[in-house]
């Protein structure tokens, strides 16, 4: 069942899929995802027989509203890097109170792809109110990304990485650095959470190759941990 509503004054699209949920799954959803949003949840469904309950919060401004910090690398737009704790307060306290309200206190899955993983990876370390992070392409090249993790550990207990395999492959030397940044904040998050607790995926291809699928199969990872937990 599909529902769009208004929670806090934002767009969003609520999806039931089965009774009495395990998860409460949370992406942040842009514009380029809109036409995508529907199949992917599809996809979560057919690769895990656990009812779940998908809010995707529509995000106006992409890079003003998910960036954690200004890198001109980035957007040269000066708002770029100082609304993204915004974002994160309306999730943790307007979105996830109405979910746990409407369903109980189920695990949260915080989860998005490109600058929406990066949000969600940051996101996993300024709050403790998510079970499992899934990040799909996340934008780790950002500046000062390896040293922010270093500070700031996760809060969470799950996490899901993946990238493709041709995104390092790029002129832009700034974005090169993704390959690299993934490879060590997976190694970071193995030491800090425990290797059975985080994963690293590779997909075929580069940025912009199935965005929809790779997002389910982070979802569908973190919702079989949380099942499965003991």
């Amino acid at each position: 069942m599909k529902q769009t509503l208004q929670i806090g004054g934002r767009e969003c699209l609520l999806y039931n899929e089965g009774e009495k949920p395990k998860a409460l799954l949370v992406q942040t959803l842009g514009a380029q995802e809109r036409g995508s949003i529907d199949n992917e949840v599809a996809m979560i469904r057919e690769a895990i027989d656990v009812p779940f309950v998908m809010a995707a919060s529509a995000i106006g401004d992409w890079e003003v509203e998910l960036t954690p910090w200004h890198d001109p690398a980035i957007s040269k737009r000066q708002a770029v890097g100082e609304h993204a704790g915004e974002t994160l307060r309306f999730i943790t306290d307007e979105l996830i109170p109405s979910l746990h309200q409407e369903y109980g206190e189920l695990p949260i899955v915080l989860g998005g792809y490109s600058l929406g993983g990066l949000f969600s990876l940051w996101s996993g370390s300024e709050s403790d109110c998510f079970t499992a992070i899934a990040a799909m392409s996340p934008s780790v090249w950002i500046a000062g990304w390896q040293d922010y993790a270093r500070q700031h550990p996760v809060k969470t207990h799950y996490v899901y990485l993946s990238l493709g395999d041709r995104e390092e492959h790029t002129r832009n030397k700034a974005i090169a650095q993704v390959g690299n940044n993934i490879r060590w904040e997976h190694e970071h998050l193995k030491q800090t959470l425990g290797s059975d607790n985080t994963t690293l995926e590779w997909n075929t291809g580069n940025h912009f190759v199935d965005g929809a699928r790779r997002t389910a199969k982070g979802f569908a990872w973190c919702i079989n941990k949380i099942v499965n937990r003991k």
